[in-house]
């Protein structure tokens, strides 16, 4: 993986068993931690689910296999999440670089094209949720600007989650004074599955 790498937009129908695959390696730490994320162990079913019910996805790409994927979710009205149930707020979601090429700024460019297009969307907050008691993580997050609004339980999950989320507005300025990083990985939601993202923004990538 030594090329340039491309972000793009996730074209649905193109192979989804690498990207399932580079899922399940960006969590594999979490996983050996004991934490049951969703993305250590996903089927190709679910990973295909989660892209092409997004309102847009994007693949980092480099030497022509996926290196990094994220996903941009609108507010889901039936969501077990009250947050989630806003009609302004987008969640990211399914994030994740593999760990080959973490630390080169892919997370953050996979990031920026996500929060671009949530303002494409019309959204007014971004959102995301981690397990409570990824404390360094969550205070990753609240160093980039994301608040903690609400708390819960996945089905499926071993840990308990919370919310955090972030005036979209409040990117900008975020952007411009953390340009050495970005997001690292991220895994699926709704009752059935559950969002975490791995590693907080000025950390990864």
């Amino acid at each position: 993986m030594a090329g340039p790498v491309v972000v793009r937009e996730y074209v649905p129908g193109e192979p989804i068993a690498p990207i399932t695959a580079l899922l399940h390696a960006a969590y594999a730490r979490l996983g050996g931690a004991g934490m049951r994320y969703l993305a250590t162990h996903q089927g190709d079913d679910v990973t295909r689910w989660r892209l092409e019910s997004s309102s847009v996805a994007f693949i980092a790409e480099a030497d022509g296999l996926p290196v990094g994927t994220i996903s941009l979710r609108p507010h889901e009205k039936n969501s077990i999440v009250a947050w989630y149930r806003r009609p302004n707020v987008f969640v990211l979601a399914q994030l994740g670089v593999h760990p080959d090429v973490q630390r080169r700024g892919i997370a953050l460019r996979l990031y920026t094209a996500a929060i671009a297009a949530a303002r494409q969307h019309g959204a007014a907050h971004i959102a995301l949720d981690t397990a409570e008691n990824a404390t360094r993580l969550i205070d990753g997050y609240k160093n980039y600007g994301f608040e903690i609004v609400e708390r819960f339980s996945w089905p499926g999950t071993n840990y308990r989650s919370v919310v955090m989320s972030m005036p979209l507005a409040a990117s900008v300025q975020t952007q411009s004074h953390e340009m050495g990083a970005g997001p690292a990985e991220a895994e699926p939601k709704r009752a059935d599955v559950g969002d975490a993202f791995v590693s907080p923004l000025p950390n990864a990538g």
